[in-house]
């Protein structure tokens, strides 16, 4: 008779589930911090006319805090960059866009109620909350639906900037609700993606800055996550 055979925990695996749980930990107190920033932005603008007469009255500034932030993204967070940095240039460079998102956001304050932005919020919040577990729990691969939703992503860009000139309220309507289906399915895309980059063999300072960057992706999706739904359910300020 054999001898009865127990399985034995490798302490491999329980050191990278930690390690994981861990990572996942940083990058969603990131991504709390970056949209507490952004609100207390938005609100601390929206509460103080002169500073919302300086945006809004002026065409320049009001474009340099709208596309700054793309800016930020595009040029100062790439992939080579943020190799070269430390991890305080790429958080404080986070939490600068952050921030800057925040002003250009002040203005759901006047279109929207307050009780609309706060009940939109929590909307978002439960959405994005049941779909990034999704992505964190699901053993399928979700590549191609990723592809599929970056897709979309350009064509809610093109139809938008179309839009601005043809001011067609069918279009808005349109755009957002493709917009919901979108962003939700980035971010149980990206929530897996997350996940998959995350090794601890990459060492201590990058996988920091792997979990800015991947708060940056979820903080983006949840964002316009939210924008999409304000615009289907928020009601307009009288």
């Amino acid at each position: 008779m054999q001898p009865e055979r127990h399985a034995v925990p490798r302490s491999g695996e329980k050191t990278i589930d930690a390690g994981l749980r861990t990572h996942f930990q940083r990058v969603y107190n990131m991504m709390a911090m970056g949209l507490v920033v952004t609100g207390v932005m938005a609100y601390a603008v929206a509460s103080t006319p002169a500073l919302m007469q300086i945006i809004y009255g002026n065409t320049i500034i009001m474009w340099t805090v709208f596309l700054a932030p793309l800016g930020i993204i595009f040029f100062g967070l790439t992939p080579a960059k943020v190799s070269r940095m430390n991890i305080g240039t790429v958080a404080g460079l986070y939490l600068l866009m952050t921030a800057l998102i925040g002003i250009s956001m002040s203005s759901i304050f006047m279109v929207y109620s307050n009780e609309s932005i706060t009940k939109v919020f929590f909307i978002t919040a439960g959405m994005f909350s049941a779909t990034s577990v999704y992505g964190y729990t699901t053993k399928k691969d979700l590549t191609s639906m990723g592809s599929l939703m970056f897709m979309g992503l350009i064509g809610i860009i093109i139809a938008s900037i179309v839009n601005i000139f043809m001011q067609s309220s069918m279009m808005e309507f349109v755009i957002s609700v493709i917009g919901v289906v979108v962003f939700t399915g980035l971010t149980a895309w990206d929530t897996q993606r997350i996940k998959e980059s995350y090794s601890a063999s990459h060492g201590h300072d990058s996988n920091m800055k792997m979990a800015v960057m991947g708060a940056l992706s979820l903080y983006l999706d949840f964002i316009n996550l939210f924008m999409m739904l304000l615009r289907l359910f928020g009601g307009s300020r009288n």
